[in-house]
């Protein structure tokens, strides 16, 4: 494939100074990069695809830190909001850990992977309605630059395997390294967010 590839999370160094728009880039690039795995074979086809779980990893590693924590207090019905995206999460990352396991030549990987994408594209459309909007209206310049600074610092910290169970914020209770992964992650949203 010779076009224009999806850049690594972080890789831009794109100036992000509204955490909303943000988010909506990252949406952006993760039907990029869905696309790219979906048109690729062999190599290009797994390399498109650990950058595709890469991102989406940082993505709801991010918005479980950030975005769903003002979202419950931000604005009225932002609890029952919050709600609704932790079970697509889940659900998101449920699938992504199956294909996670699988060599992208086998032939169950591609009928997972669209509704992986079903799935996401789903979730993004809600929370760009539900959510997005919302966080927009609800707060001041400062605040979308400090969270759009938190998820900078969750791209370069971008753990490159998915996690399902941990969008309660609980521990999981069989924690492994991929656990270690995402346990940096939300360090390093925290620590830019001064909670660290």
């Amino acid at each position: 494939m010779s076009e224009l590839k999806t850049p690594h999370a972080g890789d831009d160094m794109a100036k992000d100074d509204d955490v909303v728009s943000l988010l909506m880039r990252q949406h952006g690039d993760i039907r990029n990069l869905f696309d790219e795995v979906e048109a690729a074979k062999g190599e290009e086809r797994r390399d498109a695809f650990r950058r595709l779980v890469r991102l989406l990893a940082v993505h709801e590693t991010a918005e479980e830190e950030v975005v769903h924590p003002f979202a419950r207090k931000g604005f009225p019905g932002g609890e029952q909001v919050v709600k609704d995206r932790l079970a697509e999460e889940k659900a998101a990352k449920e699938t992504l850990s199956a294909l996670d396991e699988m060599d992208t030549d086998d032939p169950k990987f591609m009928p997972q992977l669209l509704k992986l994408r079903k799935d996401v594209q789903a979730h993004a459309r809600a929370e760009e309605r539900y959510e997005f909007t919302h966080i927009r209206r609800s707060t001041d310049v400062t605040n979308l630059a400090a969270m759009a600074k938190a998820i900078k610092a969750a791209e370069a910290m971008a753990p490159t395997r998915p996690h399902p169970g941990v969008e309660s914020g609980a521990k999981n209770m069989a924690l492994g390294p991929v656990a270690a992964l995402m346990d940096r992650t939300k360090d390093a949203v925290r620590q830019a967010m001064g909670k660290g």
